[in-house]
């Protein structure tokens, strides 16, 4: 008699341990579609067909699978799906990306549908195709960009160039909370370096090969189709390149496009200005006697050996007061910027910051930019949009022309910061760093920064990276928030 104990019945458990998870089967195959599309532009038949029937069968819209198919168009016909694809790709807990089943274990149909919404993300940014692209098509590309930008936790615009992005006018809505470039995003910025750390680069690396297979100057001509354009840092460099070759129609839409695009900047580098640390307190100063001043918890400390434990009462000889006023002593601040072609996002972004500084009390804001030649801007420090129209992007990289120009600037070095902003790749090495150690010994507050973005990424000199460490000036990583911290706090 055969001894069958150990054999499992059809129906328990023990079962279905080695059969494979439908779920699981799905996800796979919808991830090796998204590999397949990304290293070949041409369909795989059966991918394709067992795509879509996954897609179906978890109630998606086959939308998802059309190359052709933005994701704001899928949105617009399928509002519900906006929530869906904000923070898709931000890594959470299983709990908190709802992940888990009542069961305690994962939530496999969830892990298909979210395999689906990030390969449409992903091969709408990734596979930009060849050949020449239409207003149109760019248009296309920044709003699926701002969608995956979304679904990484941040705003769109802020990986590719650092301004917060807004609804484009003209365009329409696309429901509760959501805009052709995919606005409304969560404020809070994840920390992407446990994502992929290059994800703004590269994004910001494909626009710009996007605005170069553009006719772009075709475009500028037709208001109708520079109307379709959103502005970007990779847009307002053809631009500012392309300017001088540009005439009547075409160039007043560049204006404009220049125009929006820094006050787009300027409205973010504003709050930022306005929310950094400011002076420290100037106690020589005595506190204005009014009640909202009163320091309470000091005066009661101060006057404690009036306390009459008999009458259980304290007698107060004297109020003390806090000191509010701050140190604003006049202060002047001197911007030297690379204008060499890689120093683009750097020009713009310090343009619109001078500008912002300069509209602070008691603030002397003066602006350099310089290539093999140094051009003197301070006259339009205040207006960012004319100062941006006089530069010239390109060229070498000499910065004792700049030097010649920033040194007689310096009056009162005590009281003068100057921001030297380059990648410090220069023709005249010695020269320049000698005149930056002097500048540094007299007193001047010398910040040397590598390019500055709103990514962070830039490149040093590692000649000039080792000496000013030694120097006790190390540059500052080019991301502008610190910049803007350390430009409040020395002068307010």
């Amino acid at each position: 008699m055969t001894d069958r104990t150990d054999r499992p019945l059809p129906d328990s458990p023990a079962s279905d341990l080695s059969a494979p998870d439908p779920h699981d089967s799905r996800r796979q195959v919808l991830y090796w579609r998204l590999l397949a599309r990304l290293f070949d532009p041409e369909e795989q038949a059966t991918l394709e067909s067992a795509s879509l029937a996954v897609v179906e069968d978890i109630g998606l819209p086959p939308a998802l699978l059309d190359p052709q198919a933005s994701v704001d168009s899928i949105v617009q016909r399928h509002p519900e799906l906006a929530s869906e694809f904000d923070s898709l790709m931000v890594p959470e807990s299983d709990s908190e990306a709802g992940l888990e089943t009542s069961g305690g274990g994962r939530d496999r149909a969830a892990e298909v549908r979210r395999a689906a919404l990030v390969s449409k993300v992903l091969l709408n940014v990734f596979t930009s195709g060849t050949g020449t692209v239409t207003a149109g098509q760019l248009a296309r590309w920044q709003s699926d960009a701002g969608w995956l930008e979304r679904a990484l936790g941040c705003r769109p615009g802020e990986l590719r160039g650092g301004r917060a992005g807004r609804g484009t006018a003209g365009h329409g809505t696309t429901g509760a909370g959501t805009a052709p470039t995919g606005t409304g995003g969560r404020g809070t910025t994840p920390d992407l370096s446990r994502l992929i750390p290059a994800i703004g680069p590269e994004l910001g690396a494909i626009e710009a090969e996007l605005v170069k297979r553009m006719h772009l100057r075709e475009v500028l001509a037709d208001p109708r189709l520079a109307a379709r354009l959103t502005p970007s840092m990779s847009l307002i460099e053809q631009l500012l390149r392309d300017k001088d070759n540009l005439s009547g129609v075409a160039l007043a839409n560049a204006k404009n496009l220049i125009r929006r695009f820094v006050d787009e900047v300027a409205e973010v580098l504003r709050t930022q200005v306005e929310k950094a640390t400011v002076g420290a307190i100037d106690r020589s100063v005595p506190p204005k006697r009014v009640f909202r001043n009163l320091d309470l918890d000091r005066t009661i400390w101060k006057n404690l050996t009036n306390w009459s434990p008999e009458e259980e009462r304290l007698y107060v000889d004297r109020l003390y007061y806090r000191h509010t006023t701050r140190k604003t002593t006049p202060q002047r601040l001197i911007v030297v910027v690379d204008q060499s072609g890689s120093m683009v996002d750097s020009m713009v972004n310090c343009t619109i910051l001078a500008s912002i500084f300069a509209g602070l009390p008691k603030v002397d804001v003066h602006l350099i930019a310089y290539d093999t030649q140094a051009l003197d801007l301070t006259p339009w420090v205040h207006d960012p949009f004319e100062t941006l129209l006089r530069t010239k992007l390109g060229g070498g990289t000499d910065g004792t022309v700049a030097m010649a120009l920033a040194q007689p600037k310096i009056s009162e070095p005590r009281d003068t910061v100057v921001v030297w902003i380059s990648d410090f790749y220069e023709w005249r090495t010695e020269p320049l760093f000698e005149s930056m150690a002097a500048i540094h010994r007299s007193g001047t507050k010398f910040i040397p920064v590598g390019s500055v973005t709103s990514s962070g990424r830039g490149s040093v000199n590692p000649w000039f990276r080792e000496r000013f460490k030694d120097l006790g000036t190390p540059v500052l990583s080019g991301h502008i928030h610190k910049l803007v911290h350390e430009l409040k706090t020395f002068l307010t």
